[in-house]
């Protein structure tokens, strides 16, 4: 991805700002996320096929996530110790995600392409987040 075309996408030039709106949008699509998981863990587990438990451990635990996702988009200037751990866990989360449902999730059709789609819109964030990082990185020397 180009520096122009990752520009685009955040509408701003200045990487500080591309970084920070790459961790809110995480923050709030992670967090809308982990809400639907805890407030309708049973009618979303019998669409998608899966445990309603799961979906309220993974609710509580995306909840916190996106929190602190935020608290990082936040700051005027994030960390990049910390904005790597999020690149980091988006990259497992989406590995994992596409193991689990190879190995052990037998979700219905839609939790399976929901599985899929997830994985690969945590991956994007993560992609858009490195790069993110990379440019402020390089407009600071």
């Amino acid at each position: 991805m180009s520096a122009i075309q990752l520009a685009a996408l955040a509408r701003t030039v200045e990487p500080q700002s591309m970084l920070r709106r790459f961790l809110a949008l995480d923050a709030v699509v992670t967090g809308t996320n982990a809400l639907a998981y805890l407030a309708f863990s049973g009618p979303l587990g019998r669409f998608l096929g899966v445990d309603a438990t799961l979906l309220l451990a993974l609710g509580a635990f995306l909840a916190l996530y996106a929190a602190v996702v935020g608290l990082l988009a936040a700051r005027r200037r994030p960390p990049a110790l910390g904005v790597r751990a999020v690149v980091e866990a988006n990259l497992a989360w989406s590995a994992v995600s596409l193991a689990a449902l190879a190995l052990w999730l037998t979700p219905s059709t839609p939790g399976a392409v929901w599985t899929v789609l997830q994985a690969l819109a945590v991956a994007a964030f993560a992609v858009l987040q490195r790069l993110a990082l990379r440019a402020r990185q390089s407009s600071a020397v």
